[in-house]
């Protein structure tokens, strides 16, 4: 597996530290998402529901592509964003 660098939103550092950028090891987007939550337990259940799928006011970006689908292949050296989505009235 290779390295791949993740940034992490403001919103989720209270489970991160204040880490907003770590490198983990990962093949795809499920592998990243749970090396962070090896290295953050907690972390993935805000990002993924129990049914394995991305919470609506969340999004994980590939580069520029948004992630739907977990199982989608993360090439070494790739830069992951999780961020969450902005609302209001």
């Amino acid at each position: 597996m290779a390295s791949v660098r993740v940034r992490i939103a403001a919103l989720l550092d209270s489970y991160t530290g204040g880490a907003t950028e770590v490198e983990v090891e990962g093949g795809t987007a499920a592998e990243v998402m749970a090396a962070l939550d090896r290295r953050f337990p907690g972390l993935a259940f805000r990002v993924i529901d129990e049914q394995g799928q991305v919470r609506p006011h969340m999004k994980i970006f590939l580069g520029e592509e948004i992630v739907r689908d977990l199982a989608t292949p993360v090439p070494p050296g790739a830069e992951i964003y999780i961020v969450g989505a902005l609302s209001g009235g």
